[in-house]
């Protein structure tokens, strides 16, 4: 069997629910987060799944991510892991996209960016260039063993990995909208790397 990615995003934060870019700022869930995570690993832990006895686990070390791997039941198998981290939007960090374009009037993030020399940015912030190479790390990582992997990370990363999985520039990541403790598959059709699952909520409902 060809490796595939199950990503699992973050449960829901007061950041996320507000619209608030959260790139390096590390807040706990919202019951409604932690919930939505528990219910994602019960759906997990059922077929066809089953608890994916035999897959490599690996979380972003920032707390959202690590309290969604735990409360879905992989915290004792995961591996934290920095290239899951969330993209560093330096000195947007916090801010919304209404207030960011209030600033710089048809600001849009996947063709635009972040400032990444900004003096008011507590570290500077990520080149979309820069997250493409961590998401390709990843996939790489990925391919390299004849078994499955379980992600659980942030919206803008995994949308990245997904892009970068199917050989595409991240930019279309634009293309690729992903909720709070969805499950998505990345796969193989006819031998090329595929979308298999996306933004499957239905645990959730």
């Amino acid at each position: 069997m060809a490796p595939r990615i199950l990503l699992a995003r973050h449960g829901q934060t007061q950041w996320s629910l507000a619209g608030k870019h959260t790139g390096r700022t590390d807040i706990p869930l919202l019951d409604e987060g932690r919930r939505g995570a528990k219910l994602l690993g019960e759906r997990l832990h059922r077929a066809p799944w089953s608890g994916l006895p035999d897959v490599e686990v690996r979380t972003s070390p920032l707390l959202r991510a690590k309290e969604t791997c735990e409360l879905a039941g992989f915290g004792d198998r995961a591996q934290e892991w920095d290239a899951l981290m969330e993209w560093d939007y330096g000195a947007y960090e916090g801010m919304t996209g209404a207030e960011i374009t209030a600033l710089r009037p048809g600001w849009f993030i996947w063709r635009d960016g972040v400032p990444v020399d900004s003096p008011e940015a507590k570290t500077p912030g990520e080149t979309l260039a820069q997250l493409a190479a961590r998401a390709d790390t990843v996939v790489e990582w990925a391919r390299s063993a004849d078994r499955d992997v379980l992600v659980f990370a942030h919206g803008h990363i995994l949308r990245t990995l997904a892009a970068r999985w199917l050989g595409l520039d991240a930019s279309f990541a634009a293309r690729l909208r992903l909720d709070p403790t969805s499950l998505s598959i990345l796969g193989w059709a006819y031998g090329e790397p595929a979308l298999e699952r996306w933004n499957d909520t239905g645990h959730l409902a």
